[in-house]
């Protein structure tokens, strides 16, 4: 079987990118809803739709574990597949998240028990990090910040501008106003790595800033080496594919941005 990374558009390639790097020689099929997206804006019961129909368009393509590399789909709709719809599909299949990597190592990552969060409208208002972190470690407090605009900046590749600096430290200071002591910073959308060097540059330098691809990647090969009756039947010839539901063309010259390098994908409905 081949490993399947879904994102509702273009920002779970970031994942994929760590998870290739930590894992190469593993098969991957990465799917994009990208006549869907975004999902941030969409009512629960739709996210949790469209979620499924791609987690069942990648078991129909040999991908037995797929990991929802969006944090908005894993934040609404992953619990309810796993335990309501995963059943159905057979016991050799499995659906993982990316929130739960992050929040399971969260009070290892800051030292003064003030955690920051960068992330997208739908994602901060559904708590999901918060109500998360406060299970495994009560005392770290959580301040999360919605930036609405960094997803279309680096959509439209703006991300390396001289523009995009008034909106980095637009948000980073309102971050930062809601608490004194924060001492990290999550960014906790697939999109935001983009913008890495930026937020960098207007944070001040004691603040430690952690990508989410990182920790998923690390997560996921920890659960594979635990798991090798799962590990076992990956294929390992090191190739990707790359799937959208838009046109392909549109999604090869974004996605190269996020990919460091040219795509090729192909057009599928689901």
């Amino acid at each position: 079987m081949k490993i399947g990374i879904f994102d509702s558009g273009f920002g779970g390639l970031t994942i994929l990118k760590e998870i290739k790097s930590r894992m190469p020689e593993y098969s991957y099929i990465y799917l994009g809803d990208n006549a869907r997206a975004p999902y941030g804006t969409r009512s629960f019961d739709t996210i949790y739709k469209y979620t499924l129909q791609a987690v069942e368009k990648l078991f129909s393509l040999d991908c037995n574990l797929v990991i929802v590399a969006c944090n908005t789909a894993s934040a609404k709709a992953l619990r309810t597949i796993q335990q309501n719809d995963l059943p159905k599909f057979g016991a050799d299949k499995r659906v993982l998240g990316i929130i739960r990597p992050c929040t399971e190592i969260a009070g290892q990552l800051t030292n003064t028990n003030s955690l920051g969060i960068f992330a997208t409208g739908g994602t901060v208002s559904s708590k999901s990090y918060e109500i998360e972190i406060k299970k495994l470690f009560p005392s770290v407090n959580v301040f999360s910040h919605a930036c609405p605009l960094w997803v279309p900046l680096v959509e439209n590749g703006e991300a390396q501008s001289d523009g995009a600096d008034f909106f980095v430290k637009q948000e980073v200071d309102a971050l930062l106003r809601k608490n004194s002591e924060i001492d990290t910073i999550l960014l906790a959308c697939t999109h935001y790595p983009l913008l890495f060097e930026k937020i960098r540059k207007h944070t001040p330098a004691h603040i430690r800033i952690v990508n989410q691809g990182g920790i998923v990647a690390e997560s996921l090969c920890n659960y594979l080496q635990k798991h090798p009756e799962i590990e076992q039947q990956c294929e390992k010839n090191a190739k990707i594919q790359f799937f959208t539901t838009e046109n392909s063309e549109h999604f090869n010259a974004i996605a190269s941005l996020f990919w460091g390098e040219e795509i090729w994908s192909e057009t599928v409905e689901i």
